[in-house]
């Protein structure tokens, strides 16, 4: 089938990761996507290949073409008038309107299984009349899964993590690995402290964007003293790193911070030890979905205080439990398994 994605970039890492990860696995399995964004830049990183079956046009303005079978929209935006009366009139001239997707955002909340798949009539607009319908992804059978290639297992068990990390620059040499892929977390400052005061040494590899910035500017304003690289801690400064790349610098890793959506998933597949910086909400809602998810993954109080330090301010740092989070992690990704798939899940509702 032919597939229109929609995306509108407000975090460039999240939105348009989640989309590329869906367009691509699609384009894997012999399906025509393409991928309307406003904002493409991000993928000349992300995805600098590109993939077999995947078109990506810049979304900047009214849309001067047909729809295809299937038009997902993304996260909430909001398809232009133009390409409603679209699918309107492709709905009146075949008697039969394209599957037209809202793409919702990840939730463990039990609500998500009540919505997922419901109808969202149109009710105004050049579409009027016609209907959308919500796909959630989730944690439960009842919902749209969460986004798994067919190859991922296949790619990790091949996984050299030594030769990674040469290829990084990074001779670990026995050391403990510590990925930063963050927001601004309250409880960064106390994760530096604990990691360079700590009987461990550490190597943290930080990520570039916001996570470098928040790293440096804690750095720069002394709060460790001597700067980078104080006591047990070292840090490491990656550069832009590709999907597949972030996969494997979670492989690598014997702990793992990381935030969003997006990552929040291909650390479950990882498997390894992770704490999630969601993204921060100004009327807390944000909270429920980090307690949802924490109660879904049965994680120990070691790792619930862990997340409430790192999320929210005020809260004392106690460090990282990473042997605490060992089994649950495991058992995380085990129940996360077995669940389908997004994108198949996504194939069959709209194939019947």
């Amino acid at each position: 089938m032919q597939w229109d994605i929609f995306c509108r970039v407000i975090d460039n890492h999240g939105d348009i990761g989640v989309c590329w990860r869906l367009a691509a696995d699609l384009g894997g399995r012999g399906e025509a996507v393409r991928l309307w964004v406003d904002d493409p830049g991000a993928l000349d990183w992300m995805a600098p290949g590109g993939r077999p079956g995947v078109e990506v046009h810049r979304w900047d303005g009214p849309i001067d073409a047909a729809p295809a079978d299937v038009v997902v929209e993304a996260f909430g935006c909001e398809l232009d008038e133009a390409f409603q009366a679209a699918i309107a009139e492709c709905a009146r001239r075949t008697g039969r309107q394209p599957a037209w997707l809202n793409l919702e955002y990840l939730s463990a909340e039990d609500w998500v299984e009540r919505c997922h798949g419901l109808p969202s009539p149109v009710l105004a607009g050049p579409a009027a009349g016609l209907t959308k319908r919500f796909f959630y992804p989730g944690f439960a059978a009842d919902t749209g899964g969460l986004l798994r290639e067919p190859d991922l297992r296949a790619r990790q068990a091949g996984f050299d993590r030594d030769a990674w990390l040469r290829s990084h620059g990074i001779e670990a040499a026995g050391d403990r690995l510590v990925s930063l892929f963050c927001y601004e977390p309250p409880g960064l400052p106390g994760l530096l402290q604990d990691l360079a005061r700590g009987p461990h040494p550490t190597r943290l590899l930080v990520t570039a964007g916001r996570a470098a910035a928040a790293v440096r500017d804690l750095l720069d304003g002394g709060l460790l003293g001597a700067g980078q690289g104080t006591g047990a801690l070292t840090v490491h400064w990656l550069p832009l790193l590709t999907q597949p790349g972030f996969d494997e610098l979670l492989w690598a890793c014997d702990f793992n911070f990381v935030r969003g959506e997006d990552s929040l998933v291909r650390a479950l597949w990882a498997g390894k030890p992770f704490a999630w910086n969601i993204y921060p909400q100004d009327d807390g809602v944000h909270l429920d979905k980090l307690e949802a998810f924490l109660a879904w993954s049965q994680a120990p109080e070691a790792l619930r205080r862990l997340h409430a330090a790192w999320n929210q301010p005020g809260q004392p740092w106690h460090g990282l439990a990473i042997d605490a989070w060992q089994e649950p992690a495991r058992r995380a990704r085990g129940c996360a398994l077995a669940l389908p798939d997004l994108t198949s899940s996504l194939l069959q509702a709209v194939r019947g």
